[in-house]
């Protein structure tokens, strides 16, 4: 529900800044808005987003769902509070920032942290622009990188978009390959590794005439690869970006 004194803020976004008081009555000491969400994100980081229910949330902290929907008035609520909570990271400041390609790898790196460190935080659909306060702390902070660069403000956000789309993607991936290794496959079967050889034999030149040298080479699930020819395919692409970004600058110079 969105209420109307406050602008038409949805409730939660609200919540997030603080502008609803808490209540005055009821278990003032024992229950806050930052404790509920604070046992919400434990729940969820050890068993899941699905485990996240109000009833749970309430029985961690000793009472009853009532008391909760005193603080927060639903789980749509209590999910967009945990999602700002985690938001809240430690990026470099100002000084520390040597150039902004530099700044630009620390957001992506702290982004796809983000996702790792709260495997759930990528279940929870996109439901609009962020507008919680440490959402919009690290969008600020992004930005800064790019004062000194030669562009228009619509210019800074597509690539705070093209920067967040790229984390949020390998955040996911590497959630997910996470996730594989956790349930029991071993890394080397997760990257096809132990199947090399059927693969030589299945993937043939005339029905896949540009993959199969590159299975045959061993590069398509890392067999018998030298280490330096090996990439890290997070920092390659994150760099092929930041090359892209760069070329669009100084074609603007």
């Amino acid at each position: 529900m969105e209420d109307e004194t406050l602008g038409g803020l949805p409730r939660g976004v609200a919540l997030s800044w603080g502008l609803i008081k808490e209540p005055q009555r009821g278990p003032k000491r024992e229950m806050s808005i930052q404790k509920i969400v604070e046992s919400a994100i434990g729940i969820a980081d050890k068993d899941g987003l699905s485990a996240v229910s109000m009833n749970r949330v309430a029985a961690s902290l000793g009472f009853t769902a009532m008391s909760l929907y005193r603080y927060i008035p639903g789980k749509d609520e209590l999910l967009l509070l945990m999602q700002d909570a985690v938001c809240e990271i430690d990026l470099l400041t100002a000084h520390e920032i040597t150039d902004w390609r530099e700044g630009m790898r620390e957001y992506v790196r702290k982004t796809v942290g983000v996702f790792q460190d709260h495997p759930w935080f990528g279940d929870i659909p996109i439901s609009g622009v962020p507008m919680t306060p440490n959402n919009l702390g690290i969008i600020d902070w992004v930005l800064r990188t790019m004062r000194g660069l030669p562009l228009r403000d619509n210019e800074k956000m597509s690539f705070v978009l093209l920067l967040s789309s790229y984390a949020r993607v390998y955040g996911m991936l590497q959630r997910d390959m996470n996730r594989a290794v956790q349930s029991g496959i071993s890394p080397e079967a997760f990257g096809g590794i132990p199947f090399t050889s059927a693969l030589k034999i299945l993937v043939t030149a005339d029905r896949y005439p540009d993959l199969q040298p590159v299975v045959m080479s061993g590069a398509y699930t890392d067999e018998g690869q030298n280490e330096e020819d090996v990439i890290n395919d997070f920092e390659f692409g994150l760099e092929r970006i930041l090359d892209g970004i760069e070329q669009y600058v100084n074609r603007k110079k």
